[in-house]
């Protein structure tokens, strides 16, 4: 690789910091507070008889909750991606790593992407950026990114206005369709796509769908803004300046997951962008989502302790099953086929 190899490793440890100690937050909202459940006053139905568990690629979860991708490569995620991964173990829902493009290029960076050691039931998903195979990686790295960390899937992230603002971005995204489409139908896994904070669109997820794409990551705007992530990265004052221009960009999570719904009505929907609570997994759920992922909170909780990680899962998931009984639903089809009203 051509990049100075120094650059991934401070690079991740930058946006640990960043994310930890600084505002990154996008200007606008998730477009999840525009929905309400129908309340049910007579539910028929008894709380303790909620089911929130699913099935999903031949694992199941006691709730449809993702630990979504944020970290490896570096010293302070290890222990990081061990605490997350301990907990989603104890408590029985999905995980995804960090981008592990470090770990490819520099194979001792590696443990920090692996722990199956303390997870080995959760599912687990593998993470490369899609645009990395427009720069000389090949299905085989997407198969060593899955042998390393022996996940259940691979996600694919894109993430072109973040690439376009880093100084080392890589911005040759044309002709990227047919590579994922070639790592969809040859990978053993499935193949997930996922922005990364700024929205799928209908047309994208045509196009992801007719690919052979498993599942689409929506990962909408109203979440953390990695144009601001990255604003606070830039030494130059005047590039700073156009990064922070975009803080506003993008497709709300609601709205992506409506329109990827609409145009791909047949594929998985994942639900992330800043998703806070198990209401706002409801809700993702009630638009047509299978899974709701959170990035931020679970980073904040797993800097405390494991056992903060652990109860911040317990309470979005008995918000989650309230909600379902609050509404009247009594597993999770049922859930998403509930009445929503639009503000």
């Amino acid at each position: 690789m051509t990049e100075d190899q120094s650059h991934p490793i401070r690079r991740k440890s930058e946006h640990i910091r960043i994310n930890l100690e600084e505002d990154v937050q996008s200007g606008v909202s998730n477009g999840l507070e525009r929905f309400r459940f129908m309340h049910q006053a007579l539910p028929d139905l008894n709380l303790e008889d909620v089911q929130t568990q699913i099935s999903l690629f031949s694992k199941k979860l006691s709730a449809p909750i993702l630990i979504s991708a944020m970290t490896g490569g570096v010293q302070e995620s290890e222990r990081i991606n061990q605490i997350l991964a301990e907990a989603a173990q104890a408590t029985g829902i999905a995980m995804g790593l960090g981008c592990q493009r470090v770990a490819i290029d520099l194979p001792e960076q590696a443990n920090s992407f692996k722990v199956r050691k303390v997870a080995p039931g959760i599912l687990l998903f593998a993470n490369l950026g899609a645009v990395q195979l427009n720069y000389g990686y090949t299905l085989d790295d997407c198969k060593r990114a899955v042998e390393m960390v022996e996940a259940d899937g691979l996600v694919l992230h894109l993430n072109p206005l973040q690439e376009a603002l880093q100084p080392e971005g890589n911005i040759h995204f044309a002709g990227l369709l047919s590579k994922i489409e070639e790592v969809s139908k040859s990978l053993t896994v499935p193949v997930i796509v996922k922005e990364v904070g700024w929205g799928i669109s209908g047309e994208v997820a045509r196009q992801l769908a007719s690919v052979g794409v498993a599942a689409i990551d929506v990962a909408g705007a109203g979440g953390t803004s990695w144009s601001q992530v990255e604003m606070y990265r830039i030494q130059d004052a005047r590039k700073a300046k156009i990064a922070s221009a975009f803080r506003d960009w993008g497709i709300s999570t609601a709205d992506s997951i409506r329109q990827v719904r609409q145009a791909a009505p047949d594929i998985l929907v994942f639900a992330s962008g800043g998703l806070r609570d198990g209401i706002d997994i409801a809700k993702s759920i009630g638009l047509g989502a299978q899974l709701g992922g959170m990035a931020g909170p679970f980073l904040k909780r797993a800097m405390q302790s494991l056992e903060e990680t652990i109860h911040f899962i317990e309470d979005t998931t008995d918000t989650l099953r309230i909600a379902m009984f609050s509404c009247g639903a009594g597993n999770i089809r049922q859930l998403q086929k509930t009445e929503m009203i639009e503000n």
